[in-house]
């Protein structure tokens, strides 16, 4: 820097928001006029450079000031038809945008400025150079080539709210509030504020009505004596007369007091209520936050694959959880560039299948049913199905006789296993299998949903849905055995009044009709291991869950409605209690639990497996002989395909098998149940493998118990990370086609004893 910077930390986080807010108007502009806007969209863009230029002046970051005023000049000579911005000329102010982004993002301090200048030297002065060039009537330089190199593109491109700058991890987070709303939460809080001193004359009037009751029962107590000593009526009457007089005065003050406190209680409510919603809102970022840096990260990667592609978003300004919101770049991320890269063809291909040259991208964000709908179609290729059967089959993942007999809906979801990709060759933008598993997983951790719908050569669309808040959830409120739950909206797919006519009996199970589909029932109360006795009535209240691969119809004693929840996290001290993920407190002051889908989900196929569950009401099955105990083994693994694959296996062999969905579902298991092995997938959502060996490993209980980790990975270092977390073996799933499974469980716990 050519001189020092004498900004206060203040004024730097001042300067680091101005460049903020002024980089994604540069970058969205300069993308606009490359889709042809006309010269009136040149205006906000020098606005913009102008801005960035007086606020780094003020705050003496040199570069910057330099930098912006480079391109101010060069978008004015564009504006006054002296220069042409043609697509070499764009992207050069495009890198320049972005290296206004990354001074940004450095003026964390002085020092932080001054080493970032220091590393990026030459670049910047080159840049300036061009820019002046440009300005003066040079060409721009192409730019750089970016096949070597695609990724990066997307890297460059990603908005400065998406990324901590650095050494701000163990800051305070920031966070923007408008003046306007600082006032409106100040006048919320002044008016509880005064409510609730209106409580002190409250109390003194109630000390008023206590000092009244005092005298009349003084009064009743000397009443009481005169009748006892029989003093004359007379005076009998008179000492009535005064207990009637005290006994109305307490009447009107209380009557007078109530009235009073029920306007208050009324005012104090309706003030607290503003206060809390104005709070929440506060929290709520426009969807459009996260998106800031998309559109340039799928203009160059369909560049640097010689596509042209467009996005188109609608719901900017849908309202989301800043938490939320900040968790939701890396999925977006995922399934936008596997949109360009695997989905769009090129222009002659689209040409030829009679669509535009150009591709299109949609996301579409909204509020719906309290929660948020997040929806990414492409008008692509689609997802073919069939190649999906195949590369499962050769990465081991299931066997070809079960995968022929897959549906095109359950092969759609290995496309959110990790190790699973369709793409022919591994290349720095795909290949790996290592994206849309971050999907699942972040939809999972906030309670949400993900799934897929596609149509070959017409495209494809994904939807996410989740909460719009973490801190407060929409629910509904159900009694299970005499005691209030709440199920999560994002999580039920339906609330329906099922006649018992309609109900019918398939392999002894009870179910009805829903969508053309057979939904199996089952009683709350079972499920959750409650005391509580089957339904007599005629119509039985149902909520239907439902993962990627299942429905149930959970029967409830009745529906209580719906509400907003504030979610308080049970105490860590207990682990994860099962089937139950926080706890709330109902509007009437009662505490309840609130139900977690994924877990109950997982209860229901484990008690499906237990012989004669699943009877409405049904009478106890009849004792049965019993027999030598059968070995047990958990299988764990969040495919439900491997799961089903490994049981199969073991079950042949005479193994007593139970599944775990991933790892925290496994470990309430092992918690609750006894086995003689575990088999464990390494990847999967909430706690993968190597924690739960390691949990296995901690445990005084389970030390002991041997376990086998079977994963997709067959490196060295991946074998070695098992091993040394305690794991007994290591096995990939390619020995689902010989007997190394079976070979390596009975060399651990010996044949099964059936």
């Amino acid at each position: 820097m050519s001189g020092k910077t004498t900004g206060a930390p203040p004024l730097l986080d001042l300067f680091r928001g101005e460049v903020e807010t002024n980089t994604a108007v540069l970058s969205d502009g300069l993308l606009a006029l490359e889709r042809g806007a006309g010269a009136q969209a040149i205006e906000p863009l020098m606005r913009a450079a102008h801005s960035v230029k007086g606020a780094a002046r003020i705050v003496g970051v040199e570069c910057a000031t330099s930098l912006a005023h480079a391109m101010e000049d060069c978008l004015v000579a564009a504006q006054g038809g002296r220069v042409t911005l043609d697509a070499a000329a764009i992207d050069l102010l495009l890198r320049a945008t972005v290296t206004l982004a990354q001074i940004g993002r450095a003026a964390e301090s002085n020092a932080a400025v001054a080493a970032w200048e220091a590393g990026h030297r030459d670049t910047l002065g080159a840049t300036i150079a061009t820019l002046k060039g440009v300005t003066a009537g040079q060409p721009a330089p192409a730019p750089p080539p970016r096949a070597a190199a695609p990724a990066a593109a997307p890297a460059e491109a990603e908005p400065p709210a998406a990324r901590p700058a650095p050494g701000t991890a163990a800051r305070d987070r920031v966070v923007r509030v408008t003046a306007t709303d600082i006032d409106r939460l100040m006048g919320f809080a002044s008016e509880s504020l005064i409510e609730s001193r209106q409580l002190h004359a409250f109390v003194d009037s109630l000390r008023g009505i206590l000092q009244k009751q005092d005298r009349l029962a003084k009064a009743l107590d000397d009443l009481g004596n005169a009748v006892r000593t029989g003093a004359p009526q007379d005076e009998i009457a008179a000492q009535l007369a005064d207990c009637r007089t005290y006994a109305d005065e307490c009447h009107q003050s209380l009557s007078d007091r109530s009235v009073d406190c029920d306007g208050h209680a009324r005012r104090l409510d309706d003030s607290s209520s503003r206060l809390y919603r104005e709070v929440v809102a506060s929290r709520m970022r426009p969807f459009s936050d996260v998106l800031s840096g998309f559109p340039r990260m799928i203009r160059d990667l369909a560049r640097s694959l010689g596509k042209r592609v467009r996005l188109e978003v609608v719901g900017e300004s849908t309202k989301v959880d800043r938490d939320i919101l900040d968790r939701l770049e890396a999925p977006l991320n995922h399934i936008l560039r596997n949109a360009v890269d695997h989905a769009m063809e090129t222009p002659a291909e689209r040409v030829a299948a009679g669509k535009p040259d150009e591709g299109c991208i949609r996301v579409d964000a909204r509020h719906r049913a309290g929660m948020l709908l997040i929806t990414i179609s492409d008008d692509g290729r689609g997802i073919d199905t069939e190649r999906i059967r195949r590369k499962s089959v050769e990465r081991g993942l299931v066997a070809g006789d079960l995968a022929a007999r897959l549906t095109p809906a359950e092969l759609l979801d290995f496309i959110f296993l990790p190790g699973l990709s369709t793409a022919e060759s591994v290349t720095e933008i795909s290949g790996r299998g290592v994206g849309l598993d971050v999907v699942q997983t972040t939809m999972q951790e906030f309670g949400g949903s993900v799934r897929v719908f596609t149509e070959l050569g017409r495209g494809t669309r994904f939807t996410l849905q989740l909460p719009i808040t973490l801190s407060v959830i929409r629910a509904v409120v159900v009694s299970i055995a005499g005691e209030p739950y709440a199920f999560p909206l994002t999580r039920i797919e339906r609330i329906a009044r099922v006649n018992r006519r309609d109900v019918q009996m398939l392999e002894g199970r009870p179910y009805f009709s829903f969508e053309d589909h057979h939904v199996g029932l089952l009683e709350a109360h079972e499920v959750l291991e409650l005391d509580g006795q089957g339904l007599a009535a005629d119509e039985l209240p149902v909520l239907v869950l439902s993962d990627r691969s299942f429905r149930y119809g959970l029967v409830v004693e009745r529906f209580m409605g719906e509400q907003d929840l504030v979610v308080r996290r049970l105490d860590p001290r207990l682990g994860k209690v099962s089937d139950i993920a926080a706890a709330a407190i109902m509007n009437d002051g009662s505490p309840l639990l609130i139900i977690d889908v994924d877990d109950m989900l997982r209860s229901i196929e484990k008690r499906l497996q237990a012989q004669g569950f699943g009877q409405l009401a049904a009478a106890p099955a009849a004792p049965t002989p019993s027999t030598a105990p059968r070995k047990r083994v958990l299988v764990v693994d969040d495919s439900i395909t491997v799961r089903e694959v490994e049981r199969q296996l073991l079950a042949n062999r005479g193994y007593e098998v139970a599944t775990a969905v991933d790892g925290v579902d496994g470990w309430n298991s092992l918690r609750n149940g006894v086995f003689d092995l575990v088999i464990s997938d390494v990847d999967m959502p909430r706690m993968n493998g190597i924690e739960l060996v390691r949990n296995i490993r901690q445990d005084v209980k389970l030390r002991s118990l041997p376990v086998v980790i079977v994963s997709y990975k067959d490196r060295e270092e991946d074998r070695m990370r098992g091993l040394e977390a305690g794991a007994n073996s290591y096995l990939t799933k390619s020995s689902f086609h010989d007997d190394t499974l079976i070979q390596t469980v009975e060399d651990l716990i010996g044949a099964s004893q059936s």
